[in-house]
C-alpha cells in the first residue's frame, strides 16, 4: 500500500438522475463491493463543478446538467473504503439526458433504479446518506416544490 496523504483528500461525486427519474447506482471495489456514486479525486487547481463533469465522463461516461450542491460528508479512516483514508466528500445531485452508461476499469457494476428502490441495495453509508437526503421533503431538485422550482 502507498503511504497515505498527510492531508484529507476533497473528492466530488452525483447521484445523477437519467430521463426515466431513475438514479445510477455503481459499485466499485474500492468501497468493499459496496454500491456508491461515481465520483473522484479533485485536481490541483480545478473548480469542483469542473471536477465533478471530468470524473462523471471519465467514470461513466455521462454528460452532466442540473448540478446542484447537496451535502458534503467526511469519512476518516472509515473500514468501508479498502484502506485508511480521510476523505471530504463533495455530494452533488445531477441529471443526465442518456442512462447509457460506458464505464472505466473502476466501475464493476451498474444499475438505474427508481429513487426509492435504490435503498434495498447494499449502500456505502455516505451514499445512503445522500439518497435519503435526495428522498426528504423539499430537498429532491426537481420534484415540484424541490430546489429548482
Amino acid at each position: 500500500m502507498a503511504t497515505p496523504p498527510k492531508h484529507p483528500l476533497p473528492t466530488v461525486a452525483a447521484l445523477v438522475s437519467g430521463p426515466s427519474g431513475r438514479v445510477l447506482l455503481v459499485r466499485t471495489t474500492k468501497w468493499r463491493g459496496l454500491w456508491g456514486v461515481p465520483g473522484g479525486k479533485i485536481e490541483w487547481g480545478e473548480p469542483l463543478e469542473a471536477a465533478l463533469r471530468r470524473e462523471l465522463r471519465e467514470e461513466v461516461g455521462l454528460e452532466l446538467h442540473d448540478i446542484r450542491l447537496a451535502l458534503v460528508q467526511e469519512a476518516i479512516f472509515d473500514p468501508q473504503f479498502y484502506q485508511p483514508m480521510h476523505f471530504i466528500f463533495f455530494n452533488y445531485y445531477a441529471r443526465s439526458e442518456s442512462e447509457e452508461v460506458t464505464p472505466n476499469e473502476e466501475i464493476a457494476e451498474w444499475v438505474w433504479v427508481e429513487p426509492e428502490g435504490a435503498l434495498k441495495y447494499p449502500l456505502n453509508t455516505f451514499t445512503q446518506v445522500l439518497l435519503k437526503d435526495y428522498l426528504s421533503v423539499g430537498a429532491h431538485p426537481y420534484r415540484e416544490g424541490g430546489l429548482s422550482s
